[in-house]
């Protein structure tokens, strides 16, 4: 059997011009003579579509599309995810359908809806009540879709795959929308390599590719044959497709994948979310970046500049009265290594102004604190939001994951912008990425990586003077959100001490205010600062 992969790149709630980016796999399948297309889960709506299925008309006119696509299966059957009304009035499912011959031939429900992190499938699908086969050709097939393959590292007692073998799949289809953090490809494979190796049968995996909004997804499609091997891997980050013999046959060797290294994926999916983020906005391709000097905008620059082009975005450096010359060099630096322009705006009268308010609102004094640091911060963001009502760009906010945890920004200053770049990405691995930048040419100055972080606030600051060094910040902070470990089962590391682990998770608990004001940030870790990390503003525990 021929089976053609297509990992495409759908757009939420584009209906129309969803179905179409199916018609187009169906053309390159049948010219490829293949037996059967697999696109990805809920392919026609998009992934996630939300609070959209509760929308009138919306899946009344998904399903329309569903039924114009029944046409292109004569020429090739096609396996794909969609939402369909299920058996109750406010039912729905999210199902993995079969077309072929120009009709609906089966439908099949997600049997394990995921409900933690960013997911929230049991708000709207109802799962399969049991597992049955589906005749494609002379074959038995299974048809599941995404979590119903995540059994085993997830600890479910259901097992959708193995009830399927056990009632004569030989063969199992899993469309999938599975978002992406770093390593996460590597993570895929293995686990549904075992599986297909422990029910001895062959799955055939394909997941979307794109961003949409918060989440990224990173294709990396492949099929597992029922000895556990890989074949037909599909890259990462791209719209791709691919056919291949089912796996096992004809003496079919396993492919050899191997992922690009962490800073490698973290700037590819860092650079799609840009670049789709603006697509699928219909967002004109223009981005404005305040420039510090320093190693975040810098980074956060680069990145816009590798989704958008060098003539889309635009860097703005505003010193103010206690930046340091070498601020506005390294930014102009940074503008020549990039090709972009700079502009310059200088904040020191719009400064001054504030202190003769201040005075006039709290007395004569030599050091308003920090009414006095964070003003300069919101000229600044104010600046930015003016040009991009102007001309028409988009903000794209600079801060860093450490930073955002303990609330190491300003609201309404170095927070505003429509895009949170770095929010998801400690300082240890901003470097990391300056690095990589840096590998084929000189992007990054050097002296933007070499000089001691600072926010330029007050005079001689360094953000050493109100955190820990970042390296121990760093360490405590993953414990405490992508480990979900506490003040008594974290581990200080080298040179912290638990007193240190006390004060870091303290202000990351009084910071949540801060964060739910910040703008969106790009999911690049198991547990990012948005939708999948809920926890309340209010609470004293």
């Amino acid at each position: 059997m021929r089976i053609a992969l297509a990992q495409l790149n759908p757009t939420v709630g584009d209906l129309t011009g969803n179905r179409l980016l199916v018609e187009e796999a169906v053309d390159r399948a049948a010219a490829a003579r293949a037996d059967v297309l697999v696109v990805p889960e809920l392919v026609l709506s998009g992934y996630p579509p939300m609070d959209l299925l509760e929308r009138e008309g919306f899946v009344a006119d998904q399903v329309r599309e569903l039924k114009t696509l029944e046409a292109a299966s004569q020429r090739v059957p096609i396996v794909l995810g969609a939402v369909l009304p299920g058996a109750g009035a406010r039912e729905l499912m999210n199902a993995c359908v079969l077309l072929a011959g120009g009709k609906r031939v089966a439908v099949r429900a997600k049997s394990l809806l995921p409900t933690y992190d960013i997911f929230d499938e049991k708000r709207y699908f109802t799962p399969a009540s049991k597992r049955e086969t589906v005749a494609l050709g002379t074959r038995t097939v299974g048809l599941t879709v995404c979590e119903d393959t995540w059994v085993e590292p997830l600890g479910y007692a259901l097992d959708p795959v193995g009830d399927l073998v056990a009632a004569g799949a030989r063969l199992v289809f899993n469309p999938s929308c599975s978002p992406w953090h770093v390593g996460k490809s590597e993570q895929r494979r293995r686990m549904i390599a075992e599986l297909a190796a422990r029910h001895s049968v062959p799955v055939i995996f394909v997941n979307q590719v794109g961003g949409n909004d918060e989440l990224l997804f990173d294709g990396g499609s492949f099929a597992s044959c029922a000895s556990g091997r890989v074949h037909g891997a599909l890259p990462l980050f791209e719209t791709a497709f691919g056919v291949l013999e089912l796996p096992g046959e004809a003496g079919l060797s396993p492919d050899a994948v191997e992922d690009p290294e962490e800073v490698v994926q973290l700037e590819r999916g860092l650079v799609l979310g840009i670049r789709d983020y603006f697509r699928k906005l219909g967002l004109p391709p223009q981005a404005v970046v305040g420039l510090s000097g320093g190693i975040d905008s810098a980074v956060t620059a680069h990145l816009a500049v590798e989704a958008l082009g060098a003539e889309g975005v635009l860097g703005v450096a505003m010193p103010g009265p206690f930046s340091s010359a070498h601020s506005v060099e390294d930014a102009r630096a940074l503008g020549d290594n990039l090709g972009i322009e700079v502009r310059n705006v200088d904040i020191g009268r719009l400064y001054a102004v504030y202190r003769e308010i201040f005075a006039s609102l709290f007395g004569e004094r030599d050091d308003y604190g920090i009414a006095q640091q964070n003003i300069q911060s919101r000229i600044r963001g104010s600046i930015l939001m003016s040009i991009s009502n102007a001309e028409n760009r988009l903000v794209l906010a600079t801060g860093n994951k450490s930073e955002l945890s303990v609330g190491y920004c300003t609201l309404y200053g170095d927070t505003v912008g429509g895009l949170s770049v770095l929010g998801d990405v400690y300082k240890h691995d901003v470097y990391a990425l300056a690095r990589f930048a840096n590998s084929a040419r000189q992007r990054i100055p050097p002296r933007t990586l070499e000089k001691p972080p600072s926010a330029e606030l007050a005079p001689d600051q360094l953000d050493s003077d109100d955190l820990p060094d970042y390296p121990l910040l760093d360490a405590i902070l993953r414990q405490a959100i992508e480990g979900l470990r506490g003040a008594s089962s974290i581990e200080p590391p080298p040179g912290a001490s638990a007193e240190t682990v006390r004060e870091v998770l303290g202000r990351l608990d009084r910071n949540e205010y801060k964060r739910r004001q910040s703008p969106l940030v790009l999911r690049t870790s198991p547990k990012a600062f948005g939708s999948g990390r809920r926890l309340p503003i209010v609470h004293r525990y």
